[in-house]
Formats: C-alpha cells, structure tokens, sequence
C-alpha cells in the first residue's frame, strides 16, 4: 500500500474534495506499477478497487456518458465488478441503484455497445441507447452529493486506501 504523510492529506483535503480523492486514487495507482490490468489486479482491496472504479465512473459520465464509457472499454470493470453493491455499504445507495439500471441496458446490448464504430458512429449511439438518458442525468444532477459521500468514507476509513506517515 502506497504511504503519504499526514500534510500531504491535509493540504489535498483542503483544496477539496475532487484534490483529496485524486491524491488518494493516485496513491492507489500507483501501488499497480502500471495501468490497471488482470495482472496487477490483485494489488488493490475491494475499497481501491470501489474508488477507482467510482472515479473512472463519474470521469466518463460526465464527459461522455454510459456510451463512452462502454466503447473506452471499461463497461465490464464498472458494470460487471461489485461496484454497485460496494458504494451501497459506502452509503451512496442511489448510486447504487442506477448501477443496476445501467447494467441492465448493458448486458441487454452488450455485443451493439461494446463494437468498435467510427466517430460518427459513435455519435449516433446516443440517439440509439437514449435509455441511459435518465441515468446520466441523475447522475449528473447528484454527482457532487455522491462525491462527497465517497470522500467521507474514504477520510473515515483512510488505513484500507493508504498509510499514512505522521511528519514530525
């Protein structure tokens, strides 16, 4: 597990919360030696996995929605992983639920979603899979909500994320 020093969480913490939890997703990646892969999987616990997995999450939703998501190739990692189940016991129950929805759609297209397309074919897929529609907006509109939940559970349970060196 990767240390930081206890200014280190202090001055992220105090620049606010997407600071905190990048300084502690970074510390997580770089426990892997590399980008995440089958390989280097079981580097992590389940808690880095949720964090990397909720960031990489809200990252794609906002910029492209559930579509980008799946045709950058992360659709199994967040859909299919315990995700969902993980940020329920984190208190981020809403969140939760809308995981569930989306695999929904996922698993019912999951061959149409997950083919390689052209820009312009992968502009179309967002008249074609309007299903995420209600999804992305919710998540948009309680992004920040479910984002400080994250970063609350995360400061409450800092030892399963890093170790933290005191400085004297």
């Amino acid at each position: 597990m990767t240390e930081l020093t206890d200014p280190e969480l202090r001055r992220a913490a105090g620049e606010g919360t997407d600071a905190f939890l990048t300084l502690i997703a970074d510390a997580c990646r770089q426990a892997l030696g590399g980008p995440l892969c089958a390989d280097n999987m079981e580097c992590l616990n389940a808690d880095q996995h949720t964090l990397l997995g909720y960031l990489t999450l809200r990252d794609e939703v906002m910029e492209g929605g559930f579509c980008q998501l799946i045709q950058n190739g992360l659709g199994p990692y967040v859909l299919h992983n315990p995700l969902a189940r993980s940020l329920k016991q984190w208190g981020v129950e809403g969140l939760s639920q809308l995981l569930y929805d989306a695999r929904r759609i996922f698993d019912a297209h999951r061959a149409d979603l997950e083919r390689p397309r052209t820009d312009e074919e992968f502009m179309a897929m967002y008249e074609q899979y309007e299903a995420f529609d209600p999804l992305e907006e919710e998540f948009i509109e309680c992004e920040e909500e479910w984002t400080d939940t994250v970063a609350h559970y995360v400061d409450e349970h800092l030892d399963r994320f890093v170790n933290v060196r005191k400085e004297e």
